[in-house]
């Protein structure tokens, strides 16, 4: 067995992205958070959070079974998601974790060429979006025009002596 959560996470074949697992000492620390309380309040799904946990993307502390968040994993949680929406790889948001745990205050902690390079792999995927949506709706015109073929050759069948 484990000596402690950390040591079961570098177990594995991920690292977690902070090495500071610590248990939870008894007292009451009033910026503690359960994972459902977490789930809820941030939108994600329980699913989520412990595939982030699994990934090393998040380290909760441990009260018994119990996984217990702080406001540095609630900040990690909203870097993730703003990684994921801005369309960054799973680990490129560790990098970025790696980063802000070390001191990183940019904003997003990615370098101008990272920024310009995912800009511009974005603008790519929406051409093709755009490309596909374009030829999804004349299909979906042709429909009405075939449709409206059909029926006309229909009417004329049933009108022959």
């Amino acid at each position: 067995m484990y000596k402690s959560y950390g040591d079961y996470l570098r177990s594995g074949d991920t690292k977690p992205a902070r090495d500071d697992t610590q248990f939870l000492p008894p007292s009451g620390d009033s910026d503690r958070i359960t994972i459902g309380e977490l789930a809820r309040d941030s939108g994600v799904t329980l699913r989520a959070l412990r595939f982030y946990q699994s990934k090393g993307l998040l380290t909760p502390q441990r009260d018994g079974t119990s996984r217990i968040f702080n406001g540095k994993d609630r900040a990690r949680l909203r870097l993730i998601q703003q990684g994921k929406r801005l369309g960054f790889t799973l680990s490129e948001i560790r990098d970025m974790v790696v980063a802000r745990a070390h001191g990183c205050a940019k904003i997003l902690p990615i370098s101008r060429k990272k920024c310009v390079e995912q800009i511009k792999l974005l603008e790519h995927q929406r051409r093709d979006i755009d490309l596909a949506l374009a030829e999804l709706r004349q299909i979906y015109t042709g429909m009405f025009f075939t449709s409206d073929v059909s029926r006309s050759a229909d009417e004329q069948v049933s009108k022959a002596p």
